[in-house]
């Protein structure tokens, strides 16, 4: 949706924005682009319908409220405007590193300054593309940025080096939304990203882009029923390019009943084992992963640890505290994680760190276990995803809500 969002404002003429989301990465998401100089009209069929002429600032101050995708993918975009902006954020994001930017920006003849490689940022364009190297191990949010930044400048002969890319499927989602909208990258290993820039159409024209259902909300529902009750999710493509797809082989690997089809996808009950996965690619499944983990007979091992440093909380820290006063030992181990499952999860209060997906990691988990689960600031998930509660009601599960927290049964 975030992506969508980007491209709708890139496009030069009219864009409908099909199945849109309603979080609140993606509520702020559509303020950006508004303030950066799109229309935005809410259709009677539940589309939004985008009208853009590129970037041209109604704000000069833009504020992606807590996502992280949001600022690191809409600053370089911003930074095509000849106009002086500063962008900002709220929560986590205020404590999340920057300093990227302080780097790379000026390379291409970006003025910018930012609190000590933190928000806010102030940032004076316009960006030009140019040869530039840059270091992919801390997040590909950067990068996507970047590159719908070059396609829109319309960058001709240029190329982006990459060091040490992590969430390579992130990059292929952007590079499929780019294309979708007609820029087109030379992928080489995911090591360089190539720019050849051909005659940009620049005639008024409707585009119409359905966004995908989200793959990383949709893993706390099939852990749901693999832990719990059978649970059919519809509305996923099976062939998409999101990581968290991923989430179908740890099932798999778990011995949970799983019915992969073109139209939906079903979990169920089925005597659990440990399992062991490489999270690296797709760090925002260790929350559901835990979950799953804890109903799993024995230790399960999940690598990748070193991506959830920098996320709403630090998750690695969060995941051992919480899920400990659930019953389940966690243990850190260089860049693992080992969770001991089997032990039974037992009824505790728990607090979701401002963090969605720990909130519904605790929720998820609560479904089976001895006693009530109570998650305090479970608003958290109102971030990605405020239907789960909703949604998880529907399924059978027991749960009482109030402004700041919910109980499981």
């Amino acid at each position: 949706m975030q992506r969508g969002c980007a491209a709708a404002l890139l496009h030069i003429g009219r864009t409908v924005l099909h199945n849109p989301g309603t979080s609140n990465d993606d509520l702020a998401a559509i303020d950006v682009i508004q303030k950066l100089g799109a229309t935005i009209i809410h259709t009677d069929t539940g589309a939004i319908q985008v009208t853009s002429n590129g970037i041209h600032p109604a704000h000069s101050e833009i504020n992606c409220g807590e996502s992280g995708l949001g600022i690191r993918m809409f600053t370089p975009i911003a930074a095509l405007s000849v106009e002086a902006l500063t962008l900002n954020g709220t929560g986590s994001l205020l404590t999340r590193p920057m300093d990227f930017f302080d780097e790379i920006l000026p390379q291409l003849g970006v003025k910018i300054q930012s609190k000590n490689g933190k928000l806010p940022l102030q940032i004076k364009g316009p960006l030009q593309p140019a040869d530039i190297e840059v270091d992919g191990s801390l997040s590909s949010q950067f990068l996507t940025g970047l590159l719908m930044a070059y396609g829109a400048a319309g960058a001709d002969n240029v190329t982006i080096t990459v060091r040490n890319l992590t969430s390579k499927p992130y990059i292929d989602l952007t590079l499929q939304v780019m294309k979708h909208f007609g820029w087109e990258v030379e992928n080489h290993n995911y090591k360089q990203f190539h720019f050849n820039n051909r005659t940009p159409n620049l005639k008024p024209q409707t585009l119409n882009y359905t966004v995908e259902g989200d793959w990383s909300g949709a893993a706390f529902l099939l852990v749901a029923g693999a832990i719990s009750g059978r649970v059919t999710v519809k509305g996923l493509d099976a062939f998409s390019t999101q990581a968290d797809k991923a989430i179908l082989q740890a099932l798999m690997d778990s011995g949970c009943r799983l019915s992969v089809e073109a139209t939906q996808i079903e979990t169920g009950p089925l005597p659990l084992k440990a399992f062991h996965f490489n999270a690296t690619d797709c760090p925002d499944l260790f929350p559901p992963l835990v979950a799953l983990a804890a109903y799993c007979e024995g230790t399960t091992v999940i690598e990748g640890v070193s991506r959830l440093t920098h996320k709403e909380s630090n998750r690695s820290l969060t995941l051992q505290e919480e899920f400990g006063k659930l019953g389940i030992d966690i243990v850190l181990q260089d860049d693992l994680m080992l969770i001991k499952g089997g032990t039974r999860v037992k009824g505790a209060t728990v607090h979701s760190h401002h963090d969605h997906r720990i909130a519904m990691a605790c929720a998820v988990a609560g479904l089976g276990a001895d006693g009530e689960v109570i998650i305090e600031e479970a608003e958290a998930i109102n971030k990605s995803y405020p239907e789960f509660y909703t949604h998880l009601k529907n399924l059978g599960a027991e749960i009482t809500t109030n402004h700041k927290s919910q109980t499981t049964n």
